[in-house]
């Protein structure tokens, strides 16, 4: 990854599980548990302030649901997984025939356990450039999608263009008060980009801002080929 540690100590300790501390207690080995503590925060930090840098319209709550997603453990668990952090790990031989290698939980504290010793190598920046290369990409190309506001994001698209002014429209609706669908259309300075169909205004709305997302996408692949 292109990073290097002059206390190499903390490299050990981020990759140093408590069952092999306990395996090893004459030689001096620290677990990795106080630095997973830091990483937590540090991790959950650099994702804040790529959030609000990044998505200038999305609300607190969007951010928030986001951010939840991106720092949840089967997501750490994707990023150490790509790593082969566990490949690295100092285990226990007890941890080791039990499967702790390949184990979810573990893998994502040393995720955090890593990113709290480059945080205290090499300081936030160091931080956010990783990220820049492991985390944030997945972001970029819609692997959070299923948490993400179409709408935020179709007007990010929009924003990166200058491309224009975006309204949305209520132009069918129909079924009984109890359970109606509705259907909305988006369009960017009058020329519709999308439609969709919901059980509120907001779903519809938010269903057509996908299906726009989705055509803006294709026609960008299209001109590139």
């Amino acid at each position: 990854m292109g990073v290097q540690f002059e206390h190499i100590d903390l490299l050990y300790q981020a990759f140093t599980h408590s069952s092999y501390v306990n395996e090893h207690r004459r030689k001096l080995f620290t677990d990795n548990e106080r630095l997973e503590f830091l990483g937590d925060a540090v991790l959950e930090l650099a994702v804040s302030k790529y959030l609000f840098q990044r998505y200038s319209s999305m609300s607190e709550g969007e951010m928030t649901k986001l951010r939840a997603a991106i720092v949840c453990e089967p997501s750490l668990v994707i990023f150490a997984n790509e790593l082969n952090f566990g490949e690295y790990v100092l285990l226990g031989k007890g941890e080791e025939l039990t499967g702790g290698r390949t184990r979810p939980a573990l893998l994502a504290d040393v995720f955090e356990s890593y990113i709290g010793a480059l945080y205290l190598e090499h300081g936030l920046e160091a931080v956010i450039s990783f990220l820049e290369k492991v985390v944030y990409p997945k972001v970029e190309t819609g692997a959070f999608s299923h948490v993400m506001d179409y709408k935020s994001q179709l007007q990010e698209l929009i924003q990166q263009g200058n491309n224009g002014s975006l309204t949305y429209e209520i132009v069918e609706e129909s079924g009984p008060a109890h359970s109606r669908t509705f259907v909305s259309r988006v369009l960017l300075d009058g020329k519709e980009l999308g439609n969709g169909h919901g059980k509120s205004k907001k779903e519809a709305e938010q269903h057509a801002a996908q299906t726009a997302i989705k055509e803006i996408k294709q026609q960008s692949k299209s001109q590139e080929g």
